[in-house]
């Protein structure tokens, strides 16, 4: 097999629509590392919960229309438009058995989409209207995960979320939940929500907690503001990783010859090998980017940023990781090499444990291309 991925890799390589007419994208392994557990249930799922629990708000009850309602309401263009659909998941995500049944329906997902490693992030804070404590909702979503894991063999780590619009205490409360809950499969903390009026360094506090505790950070940064809400992320808060950062292009200068100037933010993430968890389709439906051609996912890809392909939202943007793999890969002319690399780029910078994400790459993401190499004429 691996003689087979060299003799491919001498010859013409196939790449864009050509590959993607010859490849099963969704036997690729691949890596997820930004997905919102609120953000991606089954719409026949919400239906039931929503049954089970008692409530009443959902626009329709109809799995097809409601799926289609959900994907309506993240294509309006702008990022609090986008989050409104979230009222309804976390209002059926509010009971030990459902939370269990979203962990674990998420892992079987990702089975069924090829992913091998996934992280998955939430706020436990929007889970307690029926009296659950925060630790009791982190208890009941691992105990999905593992038993996903148990049956599917597909890893994962899980992420508490803080929220911009909330207070500094909430926020440093949450991330005293990311540290006490590390042991049970917790493997980092974010900061989410909208962007403009709510700067990161705000919640200082919570990120020195997570910093003092040798923990791991992401931020979503650079969704709907620009370079100065990445660089507090950085710069203030200590961010490991960065969500989105699709707006990390205001700070590069594009010139005609097709060349990048990079400003000092910019080359300060390409020296620094800081990922990007770039997410193409709900970067569009919120309003990130112009549209899907004008995405930087691909100049960044090519100038060498740690990129990796993300999902985001399944249920709201209407994705899976097979297909943002197939839209990246027709949209900026990838080989099945630019696809390893992407792979690559989220397993070495996952928050697993640096034995682990060796593991991966070398016992099934490396295998898995070379068998994929070897299937293309």
């Amino acid at each position: 097999m691996v003689s087979a991925m060299n003799d491919l890799s001498k010859s013409p390589a196939l790449k864009g629509k050509a590959l993607t007419a010859h490849l099963d994208i969704r036997a690729l392994p691949k890596v997820l590392l930004h997905e919102h557990l609120d953000g991606g249930l089954r719409p026949r799922t919400v239906i039931e919960l929503a049954h089970e629990q008692g409530y009443h708000g959902l626009p329709t009850t109809d799995a097809g229309e409601l799926s289609k309602w959900f994907h309506r309401g993240a294509q309006r263009g702008n990022l609090p438009e986008y989050l409104e659909g979230f009222l309804h998941t976390t209002s059926v995500m509010q009971t030990p058995e459902a939370l269990e049944r979203v962990a674990f329906e998420f892992i079987e997902d990702m089975h069924q989409d090829g992913v091998v490693y996934a992280e998955i992030r939430f706020a436990p804070v929007f889970h307690t209207e029926r009296g659950l404590t925060q630790d009791e909702v982190v208890a009941a979503v691992v105990a999905g995960l593992k038993r996903g894991e148990a049956t599917y063999q597909v890893e994962w780590g899980l992420i508490i979320c803080a929220m911009r619009h909330m207070s500094p205490d909430q926020s440093l409360e949450a991330a005293e939940l990311a540290i006490r809950c590390r042991d049970m499969g917790v493997v980092g903390f974010d900061l989410a929500g909208g962007e403009d009026g709510f700067p990161p360094k705000k919640h200082v506090a919570a990120f020195q907690a997570i910093e003092r505790a040798n923990f791991n950070i992401t931020i979503h940064a650079g969704e709907a503001y620009g370079p100065e809400s990445i660089w507090q992320a950085l710069q203030y808060c200590g961010a490991h990783r960065l969500g989105h950062a699709t707006r990390l292009r205001d700070d590069i200068e594009f010139l005609p010859d097709g060349t990048m100037r990079l400003g000092r933010l910019a080359q300060y993430i390409l020296d620094r090998r800081v990922p990007l968890e770039m997410c193409l389709l709900s970067n569009l439906h919120t309003g990130a980017c112009a549209s899907l051609q004008e995405h930087p996912f691909g100049q960044f890809f090519r100038r060498g940023f740690r990129v990796c392909l993300n999902t985001d939202d399944r249920l709201m943007s209407d994705t899976t990781m097979t297909g943002e793999t197939t839209l990246a890969t027709e949209l900026f002319d990838l080989t099945l090499n630019d696809l390893e690399k992407l792979s690559l780029n989220a397993m070495k910078s996952a928050f697993a444990p640096f034995d682990k994400r060796l593991k991966i790459i070398f016992e099934t993401i490396k295998p898995g291309f070379a068998a994929a190499g070897a299937t293309l004429p």
